[in-house]
Parts: C-alpha cells; structure tokens; sequence
C-alpha cells in the first residue's frame, strides 16, 4: 500500500494550493479516504474525509468552508483544494485511509506528509 501526497510548500496567507495524494496498492474504491495534519507541538488531526460508502465529505471546523476535499477514483487520487491559507494551516498534511470518516477518525495506511508553510 502505497500513498503519496504532494503539492505542499511556502504559501502566502489567503493562498490556495491543492495538495494531491496518488494511491496504489490496494482497492481505492474500497476505502474511505482523508487528510489529516500535524503542526508543529500540536496533536495530529482529522482535515476533511470521505467515508468508504461515499457520500458527502465531512469537514473539521478549523476549515470548513476553506478546504475542499475530492478524489477521482479512476485516476485512485484525492485532493484537498486549500483556500484563504491562514498562518495557523501551517503543518504537515497527510493522506490516509479512514476506517471512520470524522469522529474518532480511526485510520488504517498513512503516506508520508507533505509540508504547508504559510506566510503572514
């Protein structure tokens, strides 16, 4: 299993990067699928995700509104389109697996994070 996200880097704040995670190795349709990030001294947490029978995403407060998460299963990708990047996004952003879509936000294969640096 094999998830790879990229697109991160130094963003000014109110910036809109979209971040990219390519899956491989398993069954994409089969699985719900999410972003989560880790800022520095803080807690790992939950961004937005898809539960694995579909449906609409579920958003953490921090950027709903601001983040819009999407996959194209054809290509066994998702994306999170950041918008009006504030200081506090900055973190590494993960893609993962999730087992449960918000809540307890049970995951099961992570990749390897990308960085978000946003500058005031």
């Amino acid at each position: 299993v094999q998830l790879q996200a990229s697109g991160g880097g130094l963003v000014q704040a109110g910036g809109s990067p979209r971040l990219s995670c390519a899956a491989s190795g398993f069954i994409f349709l089969d699985y719900g699928i999410g972003w989560f990030r880790q800022a520095p001294g803080k807690e790992r947490e939950g961004v937005a995700c898809f539960g694995r029978s579909g449906g609409r995403p579920y958003y953490a407060d921090s950027v709903k509104g601001r983040f819009t998460i999407s996959r194209d299963n054809a290509k066994n990708t998702v994306y999170l389109q950041m918008s009006d990047l504030k200081p506090e996004d900055t973190a590494v952003y993960y893609c993962a697996t999730v087992l449960v879509c918000g809540g307890s936000w049970e995951s099961e294969y992570w990749g390897q994070g990308t960085q978000v640096t946003v500058s005031s």
